[in-house]
């Protein structure tokens, strides 16, 4: 099987604004039966679905995760994106300084108040430390941290706007360190409008980690080592699936994460309540066993998330759609536009 997975994107095609507005985004449609290609944009939805479809939405919640600051003992600048905390209430990140620091040294967020101080590393190098401020990971990082923009985003800097808009209108549950983006297009008026027609919404919860942006490297990409990622399916999201089923709706996972949680519950192959880490990994040639569509932006190259829509479009309608995404200019990657795919 030939795979859709490396492509030249001119540089001026990668977003690095959001839309004026959410829902005015341009919409690529695939339609996998007929073969097809349309354009709209992301507000005509209601009318590219039908009465009892239904939406899986991820509800996670980007926290700031981004921290930049200055050595104590020798004012070396540093930076650090925060990745989770362990059973002992340490900070666990990935980091970048000069050198290499020993354990019990101090790090200064900022100008201060937040310390935190070095006490040793994981088996894969990355950074456990204690912060010397009481308050929940959530709410110092709201304080001390920015928004993990991508680095293809000015260079990762935060500016003004990104708190809200590099997050969903529906954002609950804390915990990614990028945002789950083929959701950054729904408002809540939209939302609204699908539910006075009869789509339905349900949820699920995938905390996005560092590793959705890592590169393949393998000849063969389905050889690669996919990342773990926490989600959670509950029981009222399968009762809702289930009731799609019956009625004939089509179950369209808004973005990758979404249709990695769904898929993850129903590895055994019936759909069941799910909480825990996952390393599924989603590539042609793939039986979906929950989703019927799904809602996506577009994706790095040499990425699974590429190969995981490929598994749905399939891979000569996938490229087909992406080389004419790129000869109408529309706008790539987590602030650009987005795609359905039926």
């Amino acid at each position: 099987m030939s795979l859709f997975f490396d492509y030249d994107l001119p540089e001026h095609l990668i977003a690095q604004q959001p839309a004026a507005t959410r829902d005015a985004s341009r919409l690529l449609v695939i339609d996998r039966n007929a073969g097809t290609i349309l354009h709209r944009h992301f507000r005509d939805l209601p009318s590219l679905l039908q009465p009892g479809d239904l939406l899986v939405l991820n509800d996670t919640k980007v926290i700031p995760a981004r921290l930049t600051g200055t050595r104590e003992n020798t004012g070396g600048k540093w930076e650090a994106l925060f990745l989770r905390t362990t059973g002992d209430g340490l900070w666990e990140l990935v980091t970048q300084t000069r050198g290499y620091p020993h354990e019990g040294e101090c790090f200064l967020v900022g100008a201060g108040p937040l310390r935190l101080e070095l006490i040793g590393r994981t088996s894969d190098r990355h950074w456990l430390m204690r912060p010397n401020l009481l308050g929940t990971p959530e709410d110092l990082l709201n304080r001390h941290g920015t928004i993990p923009l991508p680095p293809y985003i000015r260079k990762g800097q935060e500016a003004e706007g990104d708190r809200e808009r590099y997050q969903t209108v529906y954002a609950e549950q804390a915990g990614s360190v990028a945002a789950p983006t083929a959701g950054l297009h729904f408002t809540s008026e939209l939302l609204a409008d699908l539910g006075r027609i009869g789509i339905g919404v349900a949820r699920v919860t995938l905390h996005v980690g560092l590793g959705t942006f890592a590169p393949v490297k393998e000849l063969d990409p389905t050889k690669h080592d996919i990342h773990a990622e926490w989600c959670e399916v509950i029981q009222s999201t399968v009762d809702a699936i289930l009731a799609c089923k019956i009625r004939g709706g089509r179950v369209v996972a808004v973005g990758t994460t979404s249709a990695r949680s769904l898929e993850s519950a129903a590895a055994s192959g019936e759909l069941h309540p799910y909480c825990g880490e996952t390393k599924l990994f989603i590539h042609p040639p793939y039986r979906f066993r929950t989703i019927d569509g799904m809602i996506t932006n577009f994706h790095l190259p040499r990425t699974t998330l590429l190969l995981l829509v490929q598994a749905m479009a399939g891979s000569e309608l996938l490229k087909r759609a992406y080389e004419e995404a790129i000869r109408e200019d529309y706008r790539f990657f987590s602030y650009g536009d987005a795609m359905l795919v039926l």
